[in-house]
């Protein structure tokens, strides 16, 4: 699986995420609904540790590019590409779903 597919698949279960996060909210007083936000959080963590499981990615050895020539002064982990190329959909849904959860 490669970064893109990565990504892809990391949005498609976050959102489903965000949806049941946005139901929890409906029933919940305001203060804890903000808490729901934190839970977002762990769960994009959650879901990146078992996407690079289910996948045989180990997060922690070195990225190689396919298209590198190997001369990169750069030595980024897995886990670090994956959160660079994922933290605009975790910041997008995470938008999404403070905008649900205040205006419930």
């Amino acid at each position: 699986m490669n970064i893109e597919e990565f990504r892809a698949e990391l949005e498609t279960r976050l959102a489903i995420e965000k949806q049941y996060l946005t139901q929890e909210a409906s029933s919940m007083e305001s203060q804890e609904r903000l808490e729901l936000l934190g839970e977002f959080n762990e769960k994009y963590k959650m879901l990146i540790n078992r996407l690079a499981n289910e996948n045989g990615i180990d997060l922690n050895a070195v990225y190689e590019e396919e298209n590198s020539s190997g001369h990169s002064d750069t030595h980024l982990t897995y886990e670090q590409v994956i959160l660079g190329k994922t933290m605009s959909v975790y910041d997008k849904l995470s938008d999404e779903l403070y905008e649900e959860i205040t205006n419930i």
